[in-house]
C-alpha cells in the first residue's frame, strides 16, 4: 500500500511536464524533405552548425534569434521546419514575413505545403477539424490553438490586424522602410502581447552600413562557429583570407589555421565541421542568440573550397559580381566604395577609341538618353562579352523637346551603325529614354511604342532598392506602357565599377562636361523614420545629365541577351547582312 510519501512524490512528478525534445532532435526525426524540395529527399539531416541554431529557435528562455546567413547552409530548410514545430507542438499566432508578395507566395508553394504535407506530425495537426466559420487561404492558415500567415513587408496594412507570439522574418535586408515606418519593428510590436515571444529574423547582409541583420546581431550575444585544427587542435572561425591555394590553381584550395599555418584540405572538411562549436563572443548578453556564417564550413557540394575559389577569381574583377560573392558566399556586408566620384580620375582614364572605332571586345550597344526641355542627350555604352563596359560617347541633341525634327534627329542616330574593329559595323541593341517628367512623357512614350521591337524604351526612375529594370505594372492614362529603372540601385553598381575601374573603360572622346556631370552625385547615408538609407544626394551646383543617361544605358543592358559568337561573326563581316526593318507605326503626335 502506497505510503503518504509516496502519493506527494507522485503528485509532484505530475506537475513536472516530461522532457521535451530538443527542436533539432525533433526535427530529425519527424520533418521530410519531399522529392522537388531537396536534392536529398527523406528525412531531415541537420548539419553540425545547424543543430544549435535550431536548439536557440526551440529554447524558451531565448526570446530572439538572429541569424547572419550566406547561401548554401539550408536555412530555408531550418526555417521551414522550425515553423512546422511550433505547428505541431507549440500552436500559437505564427507569422512568417518576407519582402514581397511574389517571395510570399514561392515561399509557401515551394517550401511549406510540400514540406508540412510530407511531414505526419504537422500533416495531422493542420488536418484536424477547423471551428466554423474559418477559412483558409493560400497565406493564411488556421489549426486548432493558433494560425500561420506569411505577409508581405511592402504592405503596412497586412502588419495592422495580427497579434503573434511566434515571428518569423526571412531576408530582412531585403525590407525597405515604407510610409508607416520600418515593417521590421512593425511587426515585432504585433508581438507585444505576449510575455513568452520568439522573434527569429535572419538575412543575407547586402550593405555593412544600412543591414538590419548586422544591426540585429551586434545587439545579440554573437555567437561564431569554430573549428578544430587537425593538426595543432585550436579553435578558430573558418574565414576568406585564411583560404590559399596556389597560382592558377583553385581546384587545391585549402584552409589554413591561422594558429599553426597547417594546409587543411577540402577531404577534412566534414570532419572539423562535425567538431565545431559556435562560440558567443558577447556571453553577457542573455535571451538574444545571434549566430553569423558563412559559405565555407558548408558541407553542400557546391560549397566546396575550390568551387567557391573558382568563383571568386571570375567574379573579382566586377564590383557588381563581386559584391554578390561578399554577400552571398562570405555572409558580410557590403562596405561602400565610391562615395564620391572624382571628375579628374575619369576624365585621366580615356583611350583612343570611341563611336568612331568601335573596340573588337565590344560585341553589344545600348544607350541612355535623357530628356530636357531643350535638347536631348544620350551617351552610348558598349558591353563585352566577359560584361566589361565601354563607354564609347556622348551626343547632344538641340531642339525643342516637342519638336517633331529633334525625334526625327534622335531616329536616325539610334538606327545609326557605328564602325567595328573586326570590320564590320555595330548597332544599337536597346535604348532606354526617360519619360519621368510629366510634362514630356507623352512624348517619349509616342515615339518609344512604335520602335517597343527594336528595344527603344520609355522609362521612368524610381528610388530605393528596386531591380534594375522591371516593366511597370500598369499602362500610362494614354495607355503605354513604361519600364521601371532602379536608379539607386543601378548608382550603386556603377559607382563601384567606376571607382576601381577594371570593368569600366572610358572613351578618350567623351566630353570634359561628361566627367563632371557623371561625378555630379555622391553616396550618402540618411536616417528616414527612424532607418538608416543608404542613397545619392546631388552635389550643390552640378548637373547630372551624363550620370542619367550613364545610368539608363547601364539598365537597358539588362534587357538584351545577344548571341556572342553569332555576333562576333556577323562583326567580322564587312558587309552585315541587311535586317528586316521593323514596321514603324504612324502617330498622330508628329502631325502636331
Amino acid at each position: 500500500m502506497p505510503t503518504i510519501e509516496d502519493i506527494q512524490r507522485g503528485a509532484l512528478r505530475a506537475l513536472v511536464p516530461p522532457p521535451r525534445l530538443r527542436l533539432s532532435e525533433w526535427i530529425e526525426s519527424q520533418i521530410v524533405l519531399p522529392e522537388g524540395v531537396s536534392a536529398q529527399p527523406g528525412p531531415v539531416r541537420l548539419w553540425p552548425f545547424q543543430r544549435e541554431i535550431a536548439d536557440a529557435i526551440g529554447d524558451p528562455l531565448v526570446e530572439r534569434v538572429t541569424l547572419v546567413k550566406p547561401v548554401r547552409v539550408g536555412f530555408t530548410t531550418l526555417l521551414t521546419s522550425a515553423v512546422a514545430s511550433f505547428v505541431a507542438n507549440e500552436p500559437a499566432p505564427i507569422l512568417c514575413l518576407l519582402p514581397a508578395e511574389a517571395d510570399c507566395r514561392d515561399y509557401v508553394v515551394s517550401d511549406i505545403e510540400p514540406i508540412f504535407a510530407a511531414s505526419k506530425a504537422v500533416a495531422d495537426a493542420l488536418a484536424d477539424d477547423r471551428e466554423e466559420g474559418e477559412r483558409n487561404t493560400l497565406l493564411s492558415r488556421r489549426f486548432p490553438g493558433g494560425s500561420l500567415k506569411v505577409v508581405a513587408a511592402k504592405a503596412p496594412r497586412n502588419l495592422r490586424r495580427h497579434n503573434v507570439r511566434v515571428l518569423f522574418i526571412d531576408e530582412a535586408d531585403g525590407m525597405e522602410a515604407t510610409a508607416e515606418g520600418s515593417p521590421i519593428l512593425l511587426a515585432e510590436r504585433r508581438t507585444l502581447s505576449f510575455p513568452d515571444r520568439k522573434i527569429v529574423l535572419g538575412s543575407t547582409p547586402v550593405h555593412e552600413e544600412t543591414s538590419h541583420v548586422l544591426r540585429a546581431w551586434a545587439q545579440s550575444d554573437g555567437r561564431i562557429f569554430e573549428v578544430p585544427c587537425p593538426d595543432c587542435g585550436d579553435f578558430s572561425e573558418i574565414l576568406w583570407e585564411s583560404i590559399r591555394w596556389p597560382e592558377g590553381r583553385p581546384d587545391e584550395a585549402a584552409w589554413c589555421c591561422p594558429s599553426c599555418g597547417t594546409l587543411v584540405p577540402e577531404r577534412r572538411k566534414p570532419e572539423i565541421v562535425a567538431q565545431g562549436c559556435w562560440r558567443p563572443t558577447r556571453p553577457e548578453v542573455q535571451g538574444h542568440a545571434g549566430f553569423r556564417l558563412n559559405a565555407l564550413v558548408s558541407l553542400h557540394a557546391n560549397a566546396a573550397w575550390s568551387k567557391l575559389a573558382t568563383e571568386f577569381l571570375t567574379a573579382k574583377t566586377d564590383p557588381t559580381t563581386l559584391q554578390t560573392f561578399v554577400n552571398t558566399i562570405l555572409g558580410q556586408g557590403w562596405r561602400g566604395e565610391g562615395e564620391e566620384i572624382e571628375e579628374a580620375d575619369l576624365a585621366a582614364r580615356g583611350e583612343p577609341w570611341g563611336l568612331e572605332a568601335v573596340p573588337e571586345d565590344v560585341l553589344a550597344l545600348t544607350a541612355g538618353c535623357d530628356v530636357q526641355h531643350d535638347r536631348l542627350e544620350l551617351t552610348f555604352v558598349g558591353w563585352s562579352e566577359s560584361g566589361c563596359a565601354f563607354v564609347l560617347g556622348h551626343r547632344v541633341i538641340w531642339g525643342a523637346w516637342d519638336a517633331g525634327e529633334t525625334w526625327e534627329e534622335l531616329s536616325d542616330l539610334l538606327r545609326a551603325r557605328f564602325p567595328h574593329a573586326l570590320g564590320g559595323r555595330i548597332g544599337i541593341d536597346a535604348a532606354a529614354i526617360d519619360a519621368g517628367d510629366g510634362t514630356t512623357m507623352h512624348t517619349v512614350t509616342a515615339f518609344c511604342t512604335p520602335r517597343t521591337r527594336r528595344r527603344v524604351l520609355a522609362i521612368k526612375g524610381a528610388a530605393g532598392n528596386r531591380p534594375l529594370i522591371e516593366r511597370a505594372g500598369s499602362k500610362t492614362k494614354t495607355g503605354a506602357r513604361l519600364w521601371i529603372v532602379g536608379v539607386d540601385t543601378a548608382k550603386m553598381q556603377l559607382f563601384a565599377r567606376l571607382t576601381r575601374g577594371e570593368s569600366i573603360r572610358l572613351s578618350g572622346d567623351l566630353p570634359e562636361v561628361w566627367f563632371e556631370q557623371v561625378a555630379s552625385e555622391r553616396a550618402v547615408v540618411r536616417y528616414r523614420r527612424g532607418q538608416p538609407v543608404r542613397s545619392f544626394e546631388r552635389i550643390p551646383g552640378r548637373r547630372a545629365e551624363g550620370l542619367d543617361c550613364l545610368v539608363y544605358a547601364h539598365a537597358a543592358r539588362a534587357i538584351i541577351n545577344p548571341d556572342w559568337t553569332a555576333r562576333r561573326a556577323e562583326l567580322a563581316l564587312a558587309a552585315p547582312p541587311a535586317a528586316r526593318p521593323a514596321p514603324i507605326l504612324k502617330s498622330s503626335w508628329m502631325a502636331g
